[in-house]
């Protein structure tokens, strides 16, 4: 992976900020002119560092207010693979992530309401290869936030 100077870093700080912004108003910012910043974003986006540019949608806009996390324990021993393709048919799974520890898995899900939501983990619960389920459901958020990269842990 290509490793930032601080001028990506400070680039890549606006464009979390506001992926909206012009080059020119990155550059700017950031003591460059817009093709300049352009050229770097290219760079960026060619070597993975930004994946992508999206709209962050409030889930409650989209009536998928309730969400849970779910310690996923698998039977025997399963691939992380294999653990991905059996959740991916599940529309109610937005994140899924391997972990240390007792679980295989932990599997965030966004369902309507709490109906919704059991369902969900009961078809979760059905998935072959899962042995059992532990569920948290989720009262209220108290903090989310996109990593900043002028605050990486390996610049401090």
């Amino acid at each position: 992976m290509l490793r930032m100077d601080p001028l990506d870093q400070r680039i890549v700080s606006c464009l979390v900020a506001n992926a909206r912004a012009s080059y020119a108003e990155i550059g700017s910012s950031v003591g460059l002119s817009a093709p300049a910043v352009k050229r770097r974003v290219d760079r960026l986006l060619d070597a993975g560092v930004i994946r992508g540019f999206t709209a962050v949608v409030n889930p409650e806009a989209l009536g998928w207010g309730t969400e849970a996390f779910v310690e996923v324990h698998c039977r025997g021993n399963v691939a992380p693979a294999r653990i991905r393709a059996s959740l991916e048919p599940l529309p109610e799974v937005v994140a899924a992530y391997t972990v240390s520890g007792a679980a295989d898995a932990i599997v965030q899900l966004r369902a309507g309401d709490i109906h919704h939501l059991e369902t969900a983990l009961e078809r979760l619960r059905g998935v072959d290869i899962i042995d059992r389920t532990v569920s948290t459901v989720v009262l209220s958020t108290l903090l989310e936030r996109s990593p900043e990269p002028t605050r990486a842990p390996a610049d401090q």
